[in-house]
């Protein structure tokens, strides 16, 4: 880890191992055999059972679940391309047309970033505003963080504490109609 930011996530998980007497390997053989899985739930843990801090718990489950470009090296090398050719790879192949249809409406709102994850990719503002990923096979899954849209049948809203508001399931790129755009334009222009 050769640049600052770097060097300071080093320097934390260091004296989170100093904090809780376990090494980098204890701890995440700590939070596997807990069973849980989604990054809030083990950031709870590491804070209700380890004592840490928001944080330390935070960057430590960023690291165990290897959820963050910095801890997974297969993220660092992959391009954006590389990473959407592995999203819809295989069964999945299919699919990139819905997932291109909706960046391309999403490119004509204006700056924004894209942060490639393992099984989605994340679009941020000042804050995340959409997740777009292969659900199965035979469906992309958008994520939509906007507050107040009115009810539709395809649009599932999603309890509090989530990273989206809602989610809409999408099997044809034809299903990213302007009723869709107008939702996503509603995220980005929330988003900041």
């Amino acid at each position: 880890m050769s640049d600052p930011i770097q060097k300071a996530v080093e320097t934390q998980l260091n004296n989170i191992q100093s904090k809780t007497g376990k090494t980098l390997i204890e701890l995440t053989q700590f939070a596997q055999a807990s069973g849980l899985t989604k990054h809030g739930q083990v950031r709870d843990l590491f804070k209700k059972e380890l004592g840490l801090g928001h944080g330390d718990a935070n960057t430590l489950t960023h690291y165990v679940l290897q959820s963050s470009s910095m801890f997974a090296p297969e993220m660092q090398e992959a391009s954006a391309d590389d990473v959407l050719d592995q999203l819809y790879s295989g069964p999945k192949a299919a699919l990139r047309p819905i997932h291109d249809k909706l960046m391309a409406a999403i490119t004509g709102f204006g700056p924004y970033d894209t942060a490639p994850k393992q099984k989605y990719v994340s679009l941020r503002r000042k804050k995340q505003f959409a997740m777009i990923g292969p659900a199965t096979n035979k469906q992309v899954e958008l994520g939509l963080n906007v507050k107040d849209l009115q009810n539709a049948a395809r649009l599932t809203a999603l309890p509090a504490g989530n990273m989206c508001n809602y989610k809409i399931r999408l099997s044809d790129s034809s299903e990213v109609d302007a009723e869709l755009i107008g939702w996503l334009q509603a995220a980005y222009e929330g988003a900041g």
